[in-house]
């Protein structure tokens, strides 16, 4: 269900704050959008994709994964924000770190979609900061779709003929697999593969 509140109750905020319920909420221009906590398929995902990126792909290239940080437009902290499940960071955008969020596009967003959330109306944010491609990956079939920045707006990148998407910033490729999984692994590289929850 959705809701508008022209001004949220002083008390309502506190409450949140005071139950951890606001961990998820997110700031659109000054406008607080309260999203409610993942479930756990959501969060299992999260948790081994995060993992296997570490390992696989942050790790050996002196890259970082993060999960769940504070995404501002520069300068608008903490008015313009927004909260993707995993981010994907090389060393060319490591200044953009302030520790509590990040002050900039990093180079990837994945975003685990759940029915009804706002996934592809963080789109335009994303494209305005500069991040290079979203991962988007329904929480439910675990199938991905994948989009790269061009000309400022973000195109679908088609499969190949095998299934595989092809990302550029972790030259990684994912897709589908049967019994709702997601199959992972580095171009070119066999052993890497893996079958995510």
């Amino acid at each position: 269900m959705k809701a508008v509140m022209a001004n949220v109750p002083e008390h309502i905020l506190e409450w949140r704050r005071r139950t951890g319920a606001d961990q998820w909420d997110e700031m659109w221009e000054g406008v607080l959008h309260m999203a409610p906590s993942p479930n756990r398929d959501h969060q299992d995902l999260e948790l081994a994709l995060a993992m296997w990126l570490r390992v696989h792909w942050a790790k050996p290239n002196g890259c970082r994964v993060y999960h769940e940080i504070n995404v501002a437009e520069p300068g608008t902290w903490p008015n313009n924000f927004r909260i993707p499940d995993l981010v994907l960071l090389t060393p060319a955008r490591f200044d953009i770190d302030c520790n509590e969020y990040f002050d900039g596009g990093p180079d990837a967003v994945v975003e685990i979609r759940s029915p009804d959330d706002e996934t592809y109306e963080k789109f335009d944010f994303y494209a305005k900061i500069g991040v290079l491609e979203i991962w988007v990956i329904d929480r439910d079939t675990r199938q991905p779709e994948m989009y790269e920045l061009m000309g400022g707006e973000y195109r679908r990148l088609e499969p190949n003929s095998a299934g595989w998407l092809r990302s550029a910033v972790a030259d990684a490729e994912l897709r589908a697999a049967g019994d709702d999984k997601l199959e992972i692994r580095l171009v070119g590289q066999e052993n890497t593969s893996a079958l995510l929850p």
